[in-house]
């Protein structure tokens, strides 16, 4: 067996970051950014007003002044002239601000009647003006690599930029191994469970910007697994769930190799997951994981997700982790490193974690409840309540 580092470190030998293509950005949210985003013009546009009032030139703005109101400054409908002395001009949000302004007076502050105002109270110390190019400027960059969100969107939009350019998103071809398993919503048979491990990193892998392909479920023989992986070839990374065991129906690592897996390594140090393998299957890179369900999604967030990162163009890193207080004793962990289904509470000055009590591999109610992984090292020691510990998000 090989540490969880080690199997992380040849996992990444095998993912390079693919091709990029053009998307609109309307249909960018989740990608990542391959190419950084240029500004076109300076944000705003024109010095523009920050709220509804008037704009009036700066030695005007006194309390009793009265000024003769000339016209108005809309959104989209700027007014033309020159402010003059004694002169203001109604302007709304958003609005071109008329040259020789130096103040928006809000409306709250005016008394008006019959064409003119009065400014009724303290202007405030700011004059209510957003200057050309206060948000950015032409050639500002939003810098690749980046997945998109919301707010990448809004501002790539505000750019004045209808399409970027994006990784391709990864292909994950999910094969899924047993005689027990049957598609979720069909009738069980006696000796049957439904399959849910291939569901569970189908959503993973989509949740993290890949596509993933579920295959026919390949029964416990040799030519129902070679005929289901002759359906991988167009696929950018392979993942077998099941059947690398070393039981007499494990036979997903024997055909792979009959069939020209370059195996880089077999088992991991790790609970849960120890049965976990790595290679090319034709060129393609290949990940055989656990058929336990909590195994098979726990060694998705520690390999799949990096691995994914890596085919984004996101750099090869393992995941981060984080620091957090733990929440009772435990005691002393075994040689494997052990991710523990975890809970995490953040309503403490410091953020806490706890472990679920029970912790066995096939538990995914318990899965569903956590949102973090507690990782001890192997032969970690016995700890207190309130010892730092290491967290992974899930």
């Amino acid at each position: 067996m090989i540490s969880v580092e080690e199997a992380l470190s040849h996992i990444l030998d095998l993912f390079e970051p693919l091709g990029t293509e053009q998307v609109s950005i309307s249909r960018a949210q989740g990608r990542v950014l391959a190419e950084d985003v240029v500004a076109t013009h300076d944000q705003p546009p024109f010095a523009s007003s920050a709220m509804d009032g008037y704009a009036v030139r700066a030695e005007d703005a006194a309390i009793g002044t009265r000024l003769s109101v000339i016209g108005e400054s809309a959104a989209g409908s700027r007014f033309d002239g020159t402010l003059g002395a004694g002169e203001a001009v109604r302007i709304f949000t958003g609005a071109p601000v008329p040259e020789g302004a130096g103040k928006v007076i809000v409306q709250e502050n005016v008394k008006r009647a019959q064409g003119k105002i009065e400014i009724a109270d303290g202007p405030n110390d700011s004059d209510f003006i957003r200057p050309s190019g206060g948000d950015f400027k032409t050639g500002t960059r939003l810098p690749a690599p980046r997945r998109l969100g919301a707010s990448d969107i809004g501002l790539i939009a505000a750019m004045n930029v209808a399409t970027v350019t994006v990784r391709r998103k990864p292909v994950f071809a999910l094969l899924a191994t047993g005689d027990e398993l049957m598609p979720p919503g069909g009738e069980l048979g006696p000796d049957q469970i439904a399959s849910s491990n291939n569901y569970a990193l189908k959503a993973l892998i989509e949740q993290f910007g890949g596509s993933a392909r579920l295959l026919p479920i390949a029964r416990d023989d040799e030519d129902s697994l070679r005929a289901v992986l002759d359906l991988c070839e167009d696929a950018d990374a392979i993942v077998t769930l099941g059947g690398a065991s070393v039981g007499d129906h494990d036979l997903v690592r024997k055909v792979a190799q009959d069939s020209g897996l370059e195996t880089s390594f077999y088992k991991v140090a790790m609970r849960p997951g120890k049965p976990v393998m790595a290679g090319r299957y034709n060129a393609t890179p290949m990940i055989g994981l656990p058929g336990n369900p909590v195994s098979a999604l726990v060694c998705g967030h520690v390999f799949l997700r990096p691995a994914l990162n890596a085919m984004l163009g996101l750099g090869k890193e393992p995941l981060p982790r984080e620091t957090a207080l733990l929440g009772s004793d435990m005691g002393p962990n075994g040689p494997r490193s052990h991710y523990m289904r975890a809970l995490l509470d953040s309503t403490a000055k410091s953020l806490t974690v706890g472990a679920f009590d029970r912790q066995d591999s096939s538990l995914l109610s318990v899965l569903a409840q956590a949102d973090a992984l507690l990782v001890r090292p192997p032969n970690d020691p016995a700890r207190r309540a309130g010892d730092a510990v290491q967290i992974i998000r899930i």
